[in-house]
């Protein structure tokens, strides 16, 4: 029998791919501590992103691959998730008590953006993360009823200063519905919009919270460039139907956030398919491939794709979105995935990130 090596350990340990960093962990820097005693080994990973329904079969699978190698009698893989703070803008200052900003945009309304950026955040709960929702879509917020919010409630102010956001389902929600009459219209101009918007940004009160996400309004307008210049966003995730006009508003909204140098972290698609609830004859309503072609295009990946489902409308609609309402259903596995997608993403654009130049003023 063969005496087990540390460089035996990472040799198997390089034969498996995180499926969400797309590296194997020791290629990913995961690995924080192998310790070899005898023929027990111990190792110890630690991933950037939440994975908290995910790690412990990785951990198993890992641990299973580790006992095959000679020598080894028993192995024990324990794997945590530590998240950092990221940022694309360094010369924006962070948001106090938010680590992470991911912004949930469309090019258009009536593509289940708000739906979307609700599964997400709720999701990203359920992976261990603490998370907060705001909804920047100041003239048709939704978050508020989505997350079953009792219409005419009112944020808590905090030393006269601070909106306490309202927990719901796990999550902080933060909404201008929670500062206005849902029976009267937001007829402002753009000015007053994006400044309210910063104000309800920069002072709300919140928790020690790992990702923020904010669902965007629609379009791509002054709110949308006011809220990418001043709001430190680690990420953009785009939402999009298969539908020509769809995708052609979607390619504004991926243009606009690389301008401002956020990395767009991927396209969602949704409505990609219908499937009758009667025959269970799948149709494409609205196209086919539209996601793929605007991820291709960009060099974005897909996601998430997303069925068009009575089930996610009436779920959001009643005030418990689909990952809270079933979250072992199958459509609750594909906002799963999108977390932890979006999560590995945040990652590896920071270090993809290329380092500043170093400026030096010298007399010569």
């Amino acid at each position: 029998m063969s005496a087990v090596t540390r460089a035996a350990v990472e040799a198997v340990l390089r034969q498996y791919t995180d499926p969400y960093l797309n590296q194997d962990p020791v290629s990913a820097g995961c690995v924080r501590a192998i310790d070899v005693q005898g023929d027990q080994v111990s190792v110890q990973l630690e991933l950037g992103y939440a994975a908290g329904l995910f790690k412990s079969g990785w951990a198993q699978m890992l641990q299973m691959a580790i006992e095959g190698l000679d020598g080894v009698s028993s192995a024990k893989v324990d794997i945590q998730c530590l998240i950092a703070a990221h940022k694309a803008q360094a010369q924006i200052p962070g948001l106090a008590n938010v680590k992470n900003v991911v912004a949930v945009a469309s090019g258009k309304g009536g593509v289940g953006k708000s739906t979307t950026a609700a599964n997400l955040a709720l999701a990203l709960a359920r992976e261990g993360a603490r998370v907060g929702i705001l909804d920047a879509d100041i003239y048709g917020p939704s978050q508020g009823v989505m997350f079953g919010i009792a219409e005419g409630t009112r944020p808590k102010i905090k030393d006269q200063k601070w909106f306490v956001p309202i927990e719901s389902l796990g999550v902080e929600v933060m909404s201008m519905a929670f500062l206005t009459d849902e029976n009267t219209p937001m007829v402002w101009r753009g000015p007053m919009v994006s400044g309210a918007l910063l104000q309800l940004v920069t002072q709300t009160a919140w928790g020690d919270l790992d990702y923020l996400v904010i669902d965007m309004p629609p379009g791509t307008g002054d709110i949308q460039l006011t809220l990418a210049q001043k709001v430190p966003v680690a990420g953009s995730v785009i939402v999009t139907t298969p539908q020509d006009l769809a995708l052609l508003d979607a390619r504004k909204g991926v243009e606009m956030f690389r301008k401002v140098n956020i990395p767009v972290l991927g396209v969602v698609e949704n409505m990609a398919v219908h499937i009758c609830s009667n025959c269970g004859h799948a149709e494409h309503l609205f196209g086919e491939g539209g996601g793929e072609k605007l991820a291709t295009q960009y060099g974005v990946e897909v996601l998430a794709s997303l069925p068009l489902s009575m089930t996610i409308r009436e779920q959001a609609d009643s005030g418990k979105p689909t990952v809270a309402a079933e979250p072992d259903g199958q459509i609750a596995m594909v906002y799963q995935e999108l977390a932890r997608h979006v999560g590995a993403r945040i990652v590896l654009q920071e270090a993809a990130a290329p380092a500043m130049p170093t400026i030096t003023v010298s007399d010569d």
